[in-house]
């Protein structure tokens, strides 16, 4: 169990889902850690966008597939805003149409209901670190789901859009391609994690991306891996 170190405030979580039975379940999940707050609750994706302004959570648990308004839209919605919290899609299935679609509106990754308690609770840590929680083999799983007939045209894109990176931040992207984390990026190109994190804002925001797993689509479109 986690700690909260001296100055250091807990990480403000929100949890979404129709459910009353799996919000109640990950409360009590999140109750026994210090070092993470429930700031709200909501049973559809209206109420998300509510509670994403109203209490302005970290990171939000966010289902996929609920009424009135989907995960999805509401990821997109609550992304496009000023200092969003990061998003983790809960999804009863391991990949489909849905979760790809919540990952290019923003999303931070994706769970699966039945995932371990410990694994729910080391995502959201990870992702208020500002880390992906999509490991090489998922994203590659994304992509391969994702392939049509007009993957031509979307390479093509990519490249395009690549090509305002500097080529230390080309490298830097091809890294989030492969589902690095900041310490592997740091090893593997010889920097400091000071020096990694800041290539990896300034990549975010020339590509006008939302987060790493945005950039590492957009890699493996351009088929730079």
């Amino acid at each position: 169990m986690a700690g909260i170190g001296e100055g250091q405030r807990p990480i403000r979580l929100a949890i979404v889902d129709d459910d009353a039975m799996v919000r109640g379940a990950l409360r009590l999940l999140f109750r026994q850690q210090p070092d993470i707050e429930v700031v709200g609750e909501a049973e559809n994706g209206v109420e998300a966008i509510t509670v994403a302004a109203a209490n302005w959570p970290d990171v939000m648990l966010m289902d996929i597939r609920m009424p009135k308004l989907d995960g999805m839209l509401a990821t997109q919605r609550i992304r496009s805003r000023p200092a969003a919290p990061q998003i983790i899609m809960l999804t009863t299935f391991n990949i489909d149409e849905y979760v790809v679609e919540s990952l290019r509106c923003g999303a931070s990754g994706f769970l699966l209901k039945d995932t371990e308690p410990q694994e729910i609770i080391a995502a959201v840590r990870r992702v208020s670190a500002g880390e992906s929680m999509l490991s090489p083999a998922v994203i590659r799983k994304v992509v391969d789901y994702v392939a049509d007939p007009a993957a031509g045209s979307r390479r093509a894109k990519a490249k395009s859009k690549l090509k305002v990176l500097t080529d230390r931040e080309h490298e830097v992207a091809i890294c989030l391609g492969g589902g690095s984390s900041n310490a592997e990026i740091g090893t593997a190109l010889g920097m400091s994690l000071p020096t990694v994190k800041g290539h990896v804002s300034r990549v975010m925001s020339k590509l006008a991306l939302n987060n790493r797993v945005q950039v590492a689509l957009l890699v493996h479109d351009a088929e730079l891996l």
